[in-house]
């Protein structure tokens, strides 16, 4: 974007704006998607419920691209993931000797590393790419090996982008169209969050000092892994298990009585948005059609109707809507993912596309070509009186 095209923007910092982690502060622009108060998330324009039921593919060409994909583009975008996503033995031998007792989100940021020594060509968009096409074999790879399920299954790249990724995982007892499907979506609406999130953040930040690709996505994904963060859909289905009700007012008694007690709702509430979350609209929708009858997403339910009417009591609440992590750790949880500790990889799969882009853009299209400069924001000394060892 052009610097003339870019509204002026006048902000007034004082130090009661200090370590507030400089939220609604403006450090750069983003080409690729943006976070509305009132209607949520778009990527280039587009709401995310228009695109949350599209091709992953069609998400991957939107975000590097900034259009959606004709036929022919879309076809093309399927043949250039299936060419790249061939991931070495030597990668995966090094994926397999890694401590499998370890959180599955270590073993992800692992194998992003892993994927970066064995295959890197120090060009931000051919790796970018690159990683969008392989993440799927590693992941499922991790998966399989932690879980015990047997020997790794080959990648046949020709079923599509997400479901080549149910097909590699082999999830025992899984229905595998029913798993495309949701992960489908999953994947769709989390790919992107404007570029004020932590882990998009940390990623162009860690790549403005010219750290390659993978590093600086490693570093992005291990932003996303704190509970603040990307594990927050953990906390929102640890708390979904201690409500245990599908009656909303049981539920609105017991989170009522939560925040009475000084505890957290998880799940509910953005940093940006003042209405409830349209992932989280369409997560509901999936839900209805693919486990209707499980209990654990009968629970969100009685949550999400019990949790509003508990925040929506408290005037200090701007937001007392769900986000996109109360629903999404039922419906995976009813399709096989029954633990937890992996919800975070699931996201992080789907991010990479949505931060791989923001890092290509910033390094290669900002300021002419010239890439963002490296970040450097200023920091108030305090407390640090003038000494001296002589005295």
């Amino acid at each position: 974007m052009p610097m003339s095209d870019i509204p002026t923007i006048e902000f007034t910092i004082t130090n009661d704006n200090l370590d507030t982690g400089l939220r609604g502060y403006p450090v750069g622009t983003c080409e690729t998607s943006y976070v509305d108060p009132q209607e949520g998330v778009s990527y280039v324009g587009y709401p995310i419920a228009d695109l949350a039921f599209l091709p992953a593919e069609d998400i991957i060409h939107l975000l590097f691209n900034k259009s959606l994909p004709t036929d022919a583009e879309r076809q093309a975008v399927a043949d250039d993931i299936a060419e790249r996503s061939e991931v070495s033995e030597e990668a995966l031998a090094a994926i397999s000797s890694l401590p499998m007792s370890g959180h599955p989100m270590d073993l992800f940021c692992a194998a992003i590393q892993i994927l970066g020594m064995t295959s890197k060509t120090d060009d931000y968009y051919e790796d970018a790419v690159n990683l969008v096409a392989r993440m799927p074999t590693a992941l499922a790879a991790i998966f399989r090996l932690r879980e015990g399920w047997g020997d790794l299954i080959p990648s046949e790249p020709s079923r599509g982008y997400v479901n080549n990724f149910v097909h590699m995982l082999g999830m025992p007892g899984g229905d595998e169209a029913a798993l495309t499907k949701l992960l489908s979506v999953y994947y769709n609406l989390h790919a992107d969050h404007g570029g004020g999130n932590l882990s998009t953040f940390t990623g162009r930040a860690v790549a403005s000092g010219l750290a390659d690709m993978y590093r600086s996505m490693a570093s992005g994904m291990n932003a996303l892994a704190g509970p603040r963060h990307g594990m927050a859909n953990q906390d929102a289905f640890k708390m979904v298990h201690e409500v245990d009700t599908e009656d909303p007012d049981e539920a609105y008694q017991i989170l009522k009585q939560r925040l009475a007690d000084g505890g957290l709702i998880f799940g509910f509430g953005h940093a940006v948005l003042r209405q409830e979350d349209p992932r989280a609209k369409v997560q509901l929708g999936v839900g209805e059609e693919l486990c209707p009858d499980d209990h654990w997403f009968k629970v969100v339910k009685a949550v999400r109707e019990g949790g509003i009417r508990a925040l929506k009591e408290n005037p200090k609440v701007s937001n007392p809507y769900p986000n996109v992590d109360l629903i999404s750790g039922s419906l995976v949880n009813a399709l096989g993912f029954t633990d937890p500790d992996y919800y975070t990889t699931l996201f992080g799969w789907s991010r990479i596309s949505g931060i791989g882009a923001q890092i290509v853009d910033e390094r290669t299209r900002a300021r002419g070509g010239r890439g963002v400069a490296i970040y450097r924001p200023r920091y108030i000394p305090i407390n640090q009186p003038a000494r001296s060892l002589s005295s």
